[in-house]
């Protein structure tokens, strides 16, 4: 198959539901109500990337409940292939409640113990579903000793031999680990199988040892990152390669929930790669303008995501973004 037609974003991983409060800058014990919106981190990262008019398609599973069939329904209303979602009867869809703050910043508290995504198996995955991948996506918080860490390393090993990026957002979620060094040591694992690392500010020096991103990359290099995506919520976001650099700085908005947002980041970015025509052959050598036009694109992709509530109902269309 020719690199033009391996256009298809795969992601694997968890798809949630995300209880969104109906009030923000209170203690969780004031909130009133909650609003149930689709996502996981995987899940939003192919929205963003289908939405703007790419072909992606999430792998995950989930329960045979009523969470289970809307998370179903509203992929497949937002363009995301749904043909490798598993379902089971032994464990429930997760469940993530979210509190927000005065500046759009959130807390979560998950109900997973386990949760139907945690108990997919190597043994699920189809390869040929990876024939036409352009790149493959991933994050860490289905990487704990359960049986979907095993299904990513399979997953990765499909990724890889049909020629697709690989593309890690370790997206920390310390609640889900009671031991942060292990978090850390299965996060730098994966780093090292990764073409593509996003990471964020408050990320980098758990993960890195470095508060400052420049000294953390050689280390990074040395592993096989070939690309690092470094966003800095209201600050805008960098890009980096051994051989290129950009910045962008976000436009001036109102953030009313910043859900989402770096998944929105990741995925936009992943689809002007692919609208860039950079591949696993050329990506160590992407040019600074190419650069720069992919770091602008998803910066000001999360300065429009921001301002509405929740994630995937958050990210704009490509007509919208040419609006911008």
């Amino acid at each position: 198959m020719s690199e033009l037609n391996k256009n298809k974003l795969i992601a694997l991983g968890e798809a949630l539901i995300d209880f969104i409060p109906d009030r923000t800058g209170c203690e969780f014990y004031e909130v009133t109500g909650f609003e149930p919106k689709v996502g996981g981190a995987p899940a939003n990262v192919c929205c963003a990337y289908a939405v703007l008019g790419g072909k992606a398609g999430m792998i995950t599973q989930l329960g045979n409940d009523p969470f289970g069939d809307k998370i179903l329904r509203e992929l497949a209303m937002f363009g995301i292939e749904t043909t490798e979602v598993a379902r089971t009867d032994a464990a429930n869809t997760a469940l993530a409640f979210v509190s927000l703050s005065k500046n759009g910043d959130r807390t979560f508290s998950f109900y997973r113990k386990p949760s139907a995504d945690m108990l997919y198996s190597p043994e699920q995955l189809n390869q040929a579903y990876f024939t036409d991948a352009y790149a493959f996506h991933f994050c860490s918080v289905d990487l704990g000793d359960f049986p979907m860490r095993e299904a990513h390393k399979r997953a990765i090993e499909y990724a890889k031999q049909s020629g697709a990026l690989v593309s890690f957002d370790p997206n920390l979620r310390f609640q889900l680990w009671g031991d942060a060094e292990k978090l850390r040591q299965t996060v730098n694992e994966f780093i090292s199988f990764a073409d593509i690392l996003k990471i964020s500010d408050d990320e980098l020096e758990f993960i890195t040892g470095e508060t400052d991103v420049e000294k953390a990359l050689p280390a990074l290099f040395a592993k096989g990152v070939k690309l690092l995506v470094y966003t800095c919520g209201a600050k805008g976001g960098y890009a980096f390669t051994k051989n290129a650099r950009a910045y962008s700085a976000p436009r001036a908005v109102e953030a009313v929930d910043t859900t989402g947002a770096g998944d929105g980041f990741i995925g936009s970015f992943l689809f002007m790669l692919n609208q860039s025509g950079i591949t696993p052959a050329n990506i160590a050598e992407l040019d600074e303008r190419t650069l720069q036009k992919c770091i602008d694109f998803s910066v000001d992709f999360c300065s429009v995501s921001v301002t509405k509530r929740g994630a995937m109902s958050s990210y704009p269309t490509m007509e919208e973004m040419k609006q911008l």
